[in-house]
């Protein structure tokens, strides 16, 4: 193991997490994967390998989810409060677990250690929220126009959900998904990204020891491993009547498209190209961190990532020297030292994107005002940290209208009134977060109108990132128009059922219909 992962405790962590040199499967608790490929996990923190998983094969699959067919059976009949208490247990697990996990998280995906701790703070959140859902998921009595009828909707668990996830929250989405999942009677099964793998065994590794304490099934949980052609498997599975999918617009395309075909259902939670708008009232002391935040937080490699900066004219010098002069103070390097902001991209694939995006925005006439480039050098030997750009830009150059997965911000004039603004802010094919930054309450409430912001997400004096799980997540156009975490987003994991209930000695028809015998 790298002196680095020794020096922050990462092999104390994998022992605690369970996670070996050599993870032979853990499908669903048991060692079923076949002795087939391996998939190696580097760290981008220094290049060094962490260990290795299994793929899975079309023979594994079929045992992962025979055996979840066979547990949704059993697991669906049991109370939704009890299932709650899985939830709870499952929860406080990760708080017990949190310091190795999230150390994980930050070594095998590159976020700093602060954003791995808060990642698996996410899974312990939407825990606490969906043991206290596994009691209200309520249907609804809807009056009848006919006499001695009542009307009545339920709601029903849907079957086995397939979870695919992406690298750059390697386990608080798959959290978002099951604890929801999981209390409505569904199971589980979950390929994790590639390129973080062995996170997804750990949070198996925990999962599967509170089940067995619970002498519950192991397939209410499962994960199969592999790249885009193990997703394959289940989005054109007709026993996986649900896919939730969180990843890139081209991959949502493909993965949607290949749902409906067999009437499935999809759950897609896709890029962003988020801007804040700074008007003339904003406060710098709020604008600043939002902005910088927003933009170098996980190395610009969150779909809530600060892309874009609309600013007023007026404000528009004082603003960007502002921002570029708290880029100076940004330190970059190893993420497990929590004295550094900014860690690596995830590998070198990312950073080859992230120099193309940045020629390509000078190739359209962009102005560099912080100039990137990758780092070398002790510290930087694994080729994946670089350094977080600005750009002057407009809003119609073909890159910025294009999501790039790294630490570029665009900073770009408006003129006028708000409405000019937002309509930048809407001029992109993207619509996931978006905030706007002034102490006008008129432009505040034009941002959140019907007519303003077409994001899923519209934040007042915030940023574009961090979300918190009380509120649904997801966003509209090209980010799929999916919603996961809080509020009623629970529905999307059960089937909606109307009742109609004669109670009279008579059938009287709906609409008035005669119809005499």
């Amino acid at each position: 193991m790298a002196t680095i992962a020794n020096a922050f405790g990462i092999e104390n962590a994998l022992e605690k997490l369970g996670v070996n040199e050599i993870n032979k499967g853990t499908s669903t608790g048991s060692n079923w994967f076949s002795e087939g490929e391996m998939i190696s996990s580097h760290s981008p923190v220094d290049g060094k390998l962490i260990g290795k998983v299994t793929t899975t094969s079309r023979e594994d699959y079929e045992k992962v989810i025979k055996t979840a067919q066979t547990t949704y059976k059993e697991w669906r009949k049991v109370p939704a409060p009890q299932r709650g208490e899985i939830v709870r247990q499952f929860g406080n697990k990760l708080r017990e677990l949190k310091e190795p996990l999230g150390q994980l998280v930050s070594y095998e995906m590159g976020k700093s250690l602060q954003e791995g701790y808060g990642e698996v703070q996410e899974m312990i959140d939407i825990c606490d929220f969906a043991v206290g859902l596994s009691r209200q998921l309520n249907g609804q009595t809807i009056p009848s126009e006919r006499p001695g009828h009542v009307m009545r909707e339920q709601w029903h668990p849907i079957g086995i959900v397939g979870i695919i996830s992406a690298f750059n929250f390697p386990v608080a989405v798959w959290a978002w998904n099951t604890a929801l999942a999981w209390i409505c009677g569904d199971v589980c099964v979950w390929k994790g990204s590639e390129k973080a793998p062995l996170c997804s065994v750990a949070c198996q590794n925990i999962i599967a020891a509170v089940l067995k304490e619970n002498n519950l099934p192991e397939g209410i949980s499962s994960i199969i491993n592999g790249d885009y052609k193990v997703g394959e498997m289940m989005t054109t599975d007709h026993r996986v009547p649900l896919v939730s999918a969180t990843g890139s617009t081209r991959m949502g395309r493909i993965v949607g498209a290949t749902v409906a075909e067999r009437f499935g259902k999809s759950l897609l939670e896709l890029g962003g190209n988020n801007a804040i708008i700074i008007t003339p009232t904003a406060d710098l002391k709020v604008v600043v961190p939002g902005a910088v935040f927003g933009a170098v937080g996980t190395a610009g490699q969150r779909c809530t990532s600060t892309r874009r900066l609309i600013i007023h004219e007026s404000v528009y010098n004082k603003v960007r020297d502002a921002i570029v002069g708290a880029y100076g103070q940004i330190v970059i390097g190893n993420p497990l030292d929590e004295t550094k902001h900014m860690g690596p991209l995830i590998d070198k694939d990312a950073v080859n994107a992230y120099l193309a995006a940045i020629e390509k925005a000078k190739a359209e006439g962009g102005t560099v005002l912080v100039e990137g480039g990758v780092l070398d050098g002790e510290g930087f030997e694994s080729g994946c940290y670089v350094k977080p750009a600005i750009i002057e830009a407009k809003n119609h150059f073909e890159i910025v209208q294009h999501e790039t997965f790294a630490p570029i911000l665009y900073l770009m004039k408006y003129s006028g009134d708000v409405e000019n603004a937002i309509d930048m802010q809407n001029g992109v094919a993207q619509g996931l977060s978006s905030a706007i930054m002034t102490n006008e309450m008129k432009e505040a409430e034009k941002f959140l109108s019907f007519s303003g912001s077409d994001c899923g997400i519209a934040n007042v004096n915030i940023g574009t990132s961090g979300a918190e799980i009380g509120g649904a997540f997801g966003g509209e156009k090209e980010t799929g128009g999916g919603r996961e975490s809080g509020s009623d987003a629970w529905k999307v994991y059960m089937r909606r059922q109307t009742n109609t209930v004669n109670y009279s000695d008579e059938l009287p028809l709906a609409q008035g219909i005669k119809f005499d015998l």
